[in-house]
């Protein structure tokens, strides 16, 4: 298989003081488990012109978003919430524009996290901006450090029949981390809710007839020891190879 140009998105920090320097940023095992899908990881600067993004866009065969920060609510049209953090404005409309690009062009697009909320935000979506105080749960979907990462923090149902369920080869209670205080309200127009925690909120969507356009909200790139999980990036990057 020829390995694929795969763009990964990346946060912006700015300089903290005047010593400081700004400084993008990206979490790690998300490129080494492309790389180890066999794919070919490419960091993108969230702060380039459109037309430069444009032309990076150009050369990829695959988008990945990955996870980060929470997204402005002014893209579905709210307020923003007290217990809104991290933004992000420069990557909001990077991610924003390449989710919109990628779905037009059918290039394959793969978000995690984040990255599952932003594809559904920028066709169309709107998002709870805080679980806890927006959506009645017993479950814990925030579990951030000092919780390790792969913790396994509930199950979730996947719909048989589904792209992702014929990904994971199981559709009943699979195990996954959670690492997130905002959730999706419904899929946006096009996309399909796969998969769901046991509290309704929804935990993955997907495109019919795209040739790869899936979203989760766990973080596989921290289970991928789980060969069911690692076949995440393995058929994302198969398919940005045109397998």
């Amino acid at each position: 298989m020829r390995r694929p140009l795969i763009g990964i998105t990346t946060a912006y920090n700015p300089p903290r003081d005047e010593r400081d320097i700004p400084r993008y940023v990206s979490y790690t095992r998300v490129a080494e488990n492309v790389a180890a899908a066999g794919g070919l990881p490419v960091l993108i600067p969230s702060t380039v012109d459109d037309e430069t993004l444009r032309a990076l866009y150009d050369r990829l065969d695959g988008v990945l978003l990955p996870g980060g920060g929470d997204i402005d609510s002014k893209h579905w049209g709210e307020e923003l919430h007290p217990k809104a953090y991290g933004l992000d404005p420069a990557r909001d409309h990077t991610e924003i524009t390449l989710a919109r690009w990628a779905v037009a062009d059918d290039r394959p697009l793969f978000g995690i996290c984040r990255g599952h909320q932003v594809v559904n935000v920028a066709l169309g979506a709107a998002m709870y901006q805080d679980i806890p105080s927006q959506y009645e749960s017993e479950l814990s979907h925030a579990n951030f450090l000092p919780t390790p990462r792969d913790f396994r923090a509930h199950v979730i149902g996947i719909n048989d029949g589904s792209r992702l369920a014929q990904i994971i080869g199981q559709v009943n209670a699979v195990s996954v981390n959670s690492i997130h205080h905002q959730a999706i309200k419904q899929p946006a127009p096009g996309m399909v809710a796969v998969a769901y925690s046991p509290d309704g909120l929804i935990e993955a969507t997907e495109m019919p007839g795209k040739r790869f356009a899936l979203t989760v909200q766990w973080h596989p790139e921290d289970l991928s020891a789980d060969e069911s999980q690692f076949n995440l990036f393995k058929t994302f990057v198969a398919a940005s190879a045109g397998a």
